[in-house]
């Protein structure tokens, strides 16, 4: 468990810095890192014999290699630092990066050059257990009690959604398969064929309890949909919100679940799932008969930062329980904004209460007097999360940890059972080594969806964790920062003059202040009436402020976009197109608006100086590019009608 940090924690002295600030000790730590390693070689069995001399070294083909070697590392860089995006910057406001912590970064490196890899603890004892602790670090958070339940870490987001997908589905036909079997059938009879669609998770996992003792319960597993395939009409409809991340749809494919049982939820003008229409499709299946594989809920759209009414989803359940006896299990996707939840948590891994917060985050310093968050609603869904099934959650999100890292929660470890699957020449020896919680340290690889990976991830997370604990004065200290640059910035622009640029003035709309730190916003030229000219505007200012110029180092401003259609969002957009000033004709005629997408992750702008100086530069790029966007325009105007030859070189 993650100890309680100091109060002085600066956040200054966690990343390497926009500016390389603190690269005399990434050095010296890179240096240790590098150096701790070749001395765990030099003085592994010190008696064994030195294979390569002095005299090997400085032959002519011995030397040639390393040349060649170092000017690949040279062509490498020169790439590196020539085309890629440097999301360390505050002048990115796009994706959901930003800079990443250095611990992470040595701890991977440190770990990184053992290459230990995961799949089993007989090739990986330190990185495993690390994994594994991470992980609990992680269910703690949520609220999961730490004995019962089982987090680890996988390559994203898109793979902890399959496996929460995985879980679900395999755990769905069970009920079945033991009504079936001569040995557990009267464990099931008083249930009826359509309760037995739609069992309690907690009931379910009760059972495996159950057909373990009587000692059936491969026989069982086999008879489960891992055994005898996929059937349809046991799984039923997977409801997922118009939010979705793509990684649903995909996973559809992926288990043979198809997208016609795919149930899109509608979602508010907040983009949260709407609670009333999302009760009414859920008690409409039941009453029909239909089965629910599993409802989806989202912590951090990835489009508008919007958070679900978890707590309602919750009662929903409870609700379908109590009215109709059937339940179903839920999943949700805090890929982005689950790291969040730490600015909830006393340093004992408690959550503070609602009343209390706002005046305990300005106590410590991570809130301004006029800046509160989180509201309300979104505070009583990351409580509600420690009822939940499963959680998606990544730490190379709002975690800052380098890439690949997602991470997935249980609620409930016995359901590894229902997917584990062993390779003998793997697992067969670890049989006997526990945690003392009781988790197999040898069946990591075999109850995950992928197979080999990278114990050096594990290793960045578990020190990570170590020096930022999952509590208020730990991870919430920096995701504060990120709050709050949002929340100024949102009311920068919101209150933003018209910017004048020659006889066109334009001006800025946001949406809805976002529950987390993703803003939307779109510039719109006064007077325009047309969707479709306002979207080419939004989308040519994009591309002047992103990768897609090929400058993306060179770029004085980087965003991200986004486009909101009515395919997706039905008639959602219309309310943000309505406050933009355009016409409902205008709406049912395009059905779709652009808009700029910036996550505000950065934490450099917390200081009230470097944000205004922050905010001026900003301005001036706004200006900047819509000049050069006018430019554009008139030079095609003035070239359709004959009166402008361009330059040619």
């Amino acid at each position: 468990m993650t100890k309680s940090l100091r109060p002085n924690l600066n956040i200054d002295a966690l990343f390497l810095g926009p500016k390389s600030e603190n690269a005399v000790f990434f050095r010296e730590m890179m240096d240790y890192a590098i150096s701790e390693h070749i001395h765990w070689r030099s003085g592994f069995h010190p008696s064994d014999a030195t294979f390569i001399t002095s005299l090997d070294r400085h032959e002519h083909d011995y030397r040639e290699t390393l040349y060649q070697t170092e000017g690949i590392l040279n062509q490498l860089s020169a790439k590196l630092k020539n085309t890629s995006v440097p999301f360390f910057s505050p002048r990115y406001l796009g994706h959901i990066n930003s800079d990443t912590l250095m611990v992470s970064n040595l701890a991977y490196v440190m770990a990184m050059i053992y290459n230990q890899n995961n799949c089993t603890y007989e090739v990986s004892p330190t990185t495993t257990e690390l994994e594994l602790e991470s992980g609990l670090d992680l269910c703690r958070m949520f609220g999961y009690d730490p004995e019962k339940s089982w987090g680890h870490i996988t390559s994203g987001g898109t793979v902890a959604n399959y496996e929460g997908l995985w879980v679900a589905r395999n755990l769905k036909t069970l009920p079945f398969a033991i009504y079936q079997h001569p040995k557990t059938k009267a464990l099931l009879s008083h249930k009826s064929p359509q309760q037995l669609k739609n069992m309690p998770t907690a009931e379910i996992l009760d059972l495996i309890t159950e057909i373990q003792k009587i000692g059936v319960f491969e026989e069982i597993r086999d008879m489960t949909c891992r055994g005898i395939g996929v059937k349809p009409e046991i799984l039923g409809k997977l409801l997922v919100p118009q939010s979705k991340h793509y990684s649903w749809t995909k996973a559809a494919d992926i288990f043979g679940i198809g997208q016609e049982n795919i149930i899109s939820l509608p979602v508010n003008e907040h983009y949260q799932t709407d609670v009333a229409k999302m009760r009414e499709i859920t008690f409409q299946l039941i009453e029909q008969g239909e089965p629910i594989l599993a409802m989806i809920a989202v912590v951090g759209t990835t489009e508008v930062g919007a958070i679900d009414r978890i707590d309602e989803v919750v009662a929903l359940r409870q609700e379908c329980e109590k009215r109709y006896g059937e339940s179903f299990y839920i999943h949700v996707d805090a890929a982005y904004a689950g790291y969040a939840c730490s600015m909830l948590l006393n340093e004992q891994g408690e959550f503070l209460e609602y009343d209390t917060l706002h005046s305990h985050h300005r106590s410590i310093g991570i809130m301004p007097e006029e800046i509160s968050w989180p509201k309300p609603e979104v505070y009583e869904s990351f409580k509600a999360l420690k009822h939940v099934d499963s959680i998606t959650v990544d730490p190379h999100k709002v975690g800052f940890i380098q890439y690949s890292a997602g991470a997935i929660c249980m609620k409930d470890k016995r359901i590894l059972g229902l997917i584990s699957s062993k390779a003998a020449y793997v697992f067969a020896q670890d049989e006997n080594q526990k945690e003392a919680t009781g988790i197999n340290r040898g069946i990591l690889g075999s109850a995950i969806m992928e197979g080999s990976k990278a114990g050096a991830t594990a290793a960045a997370l578990w020190a990570a964790h170590r020096l930022l604990p999952l509590n208020i004065s730990g991870y919430g200290k920096v995701i504060a920062a990120g709050i709050v640059t949002a929340h100024k910035l949102l009311s920068k622009l919101s209150t933003l003059p018209p910017i004048v640029v020659g006889k066109h003035r334009f001006e800025v709309h946001t949406m809805l202040s976002p529950d987390f730190h993703m803003i939307n916003f779109t510039f719109k030229e006064i007077g325009n009436e047309s969707l479709n000219n306002h979207n080419a505007l939004n989308k040519r200012l994009y591309e002047l402020c992103s990768y897609s110029t090929g400058r993306a180092y060179t770029n004085d401003f980087l965003t991200s976009s986004t486009a909101l259609d009515y395919k997706e969002y039905g008639d959602t957009p219309w309310h943000y197109a309505e406050k933009c000033g355009f016409s409902r004709e205008e709406w049912e005629k395009v059905h779709r608006i652009y808009v700029l997408r910036a996550a505000i992750m950065t934490y450099c702008l917390r200081n009230e100086e470097h944000f205004q100086e922050f905010w001026q530069q900003l301005n001036a790029i706004f200006i900047k590019k819509l000049n050069q966007l006018v430019d554009e325009e008139e030079k095609k105007s003035r070239l359709i009608s004959g009166l402008y030859t361009p330059f040619i070189s």
